[in-house]
């Protein structure tokens, strides 16, 4: 098994300021023997926090931030489909009643072969 290299702060500041600054990451890549997905994730972090947000404590505080807005997010998508589900019932039992009160209607009663008025010329 590949044995997980770790990173100074020092080092990481180091290699996103020259990306910053210009140089090819591909180049800074091959150099220093590092995953670009890596050193974009260096860069967002060094973006959003400064030379602070290099530190495992704040990348640690930004997942544990980041799966709260991921929490709170779901929580606002099931009361949106609660209250989907709300509006629902509501018109389901509207128009149970409505078929209902149909089916009861002097109306809607089923009617023998003779019609109700004569026909013209009778």
């Amino acid at each position: 098994m590949a044995h997980k290299r770790q990173h100074s702060r020092e080092f990481r500041i180091e290699i996103v300021e020259r990306m910053l600054a210009g140089e090819k990451v591909m180049a800074l890549s091959q150099q220093h023997g590092l995953a670009r997905s890596m050193m974009y994730r260096w860069r967002d972090a060094y973006r959003r926090q400064g030379a602070s947000g290099m530190s495992k404590a704040a990348k640690a505080a930004y997942k544990q931030a980041k799966a709260g807005d991921s929490e709170q997010k779901l929580r606002e998508r099931i009361a949106q489909l609660e209250r989907t589900i709300g509006r629902q019932t509501v018109e389901i039992d509207f128009f149970k009643g409505v078929f209902k009160r149909l089916k009861e209607s002097p109306q809607a009663q089923p009617r023998g072969d003779k019609a109700s008025t004569r026909r013209s010329g009778e």
